[in-house]
């Protein structure tokens, strides 16, 4: 299999503008996410796919390779189309690296990647939730699938609901696990998802996986160990700075 990395790197986050570009012990976020995935076995090439030729000349200046995108799309889903789009050689996958997380693990890749063998549509990882700060908190995707490892649903809040029992209680009674936000897209299947418009699952839950679900398109799930760092504000910087050995 072919598999295209592509690393959405967009500057005008809205969060945390020109976040991509901030310096982490001497190498940019966008530099380290690059490095880290280039380390992949799976990956026949690593690209970064941006809408600023600020970060276009700065990947370029370390030797890696960037497309520009256009700036009004409306998530790396899309951003990742258009870059697949301008490749001179067919992929038969997609996988979509996130921008803000410098520290991932080019294992975590390979678990995902190892996936794909020309039947699955979609496929992201999950890991298993062992704490209760974890699964009350709605900032964490959590997920459940069935016998085939083929996701049922995502949502924010804690899935499945334990009847019988407090929710304080709820992990000694069932396996609960989140989200990690890397996806893999056979190519056929990133066009087809890209044309998709919202649905309302999507709106409720913000997000955009539910919309492929509704369309009737399968995600297979694989599991990880490996935690993900994510930047996604300058206060989430502070902390990954105030304790950077522990990361490299």
């Amino acid at each position: 299999m072919k598999i295209l990395g592509i690393i959405p790197a967009r500057y005008q986050s809205t969060r945390f503008p020109g976040k991509v570009l901030v310096d982490i012990k001497g190498k940019s976020m966008v530099q380290r996410v690059y490095e880290q995935a280039s380390k992949s076995t799976f990956l026949s090439k690593v690209i970064i796919a941006t809408e600023s030729k600020e970060v276009k000349a700065h990947v370029e200046s370390f030797e890696g390779e960037a497309v520009l995108t256009n700036d009004n799309h409306a998530s790396g889903t899309d951003r990742c189309f258009e870059a697949l789009t301008l490749q001179n050689e067919a992929y038969d996958y997609v996988v979509n690296i996130q921008g803000d997380e410098p520290f991932i693990s080019p294992a975590q890749i390979d678990e995902l990647a190892a996936l794909l063998d020309g039947s699955v549509e979609l496929a992201t990882l999950i890991k298993k939730i062992t704490t209760n700060s974890e699964l009350f908190n709605y900032g964490e995707v959590k997920t459940v699938f069935n016998s085939k490892m083929e996701a049922l649903y995502f949502s924010r809040q804690p899935i499945p609901y334990e009847r019988n029992a407090g929710e304080m209680e709820w992990l000694n009674h069932s396996n609960y696990y989140k989200h990690i936000g890397i996806y893999a897209y056979r190519a056929d299947i990133l066009e087809q998802v890209s044309k998709l418009p919202v649905s309302n699952l999507e709106k409720a839950e913000s997000l955009e996986q539910l919309r492929w679900l509704e369309n009737g398109l399968k995600i297979k799930l694989a599991f990880t160990e490996h935690e993900s760092v994510c930047i996604d504000t300058k206060e989430d910087l502070e902390r990954v700075l105030s304790n950077i050995d522990s990361f490299l």
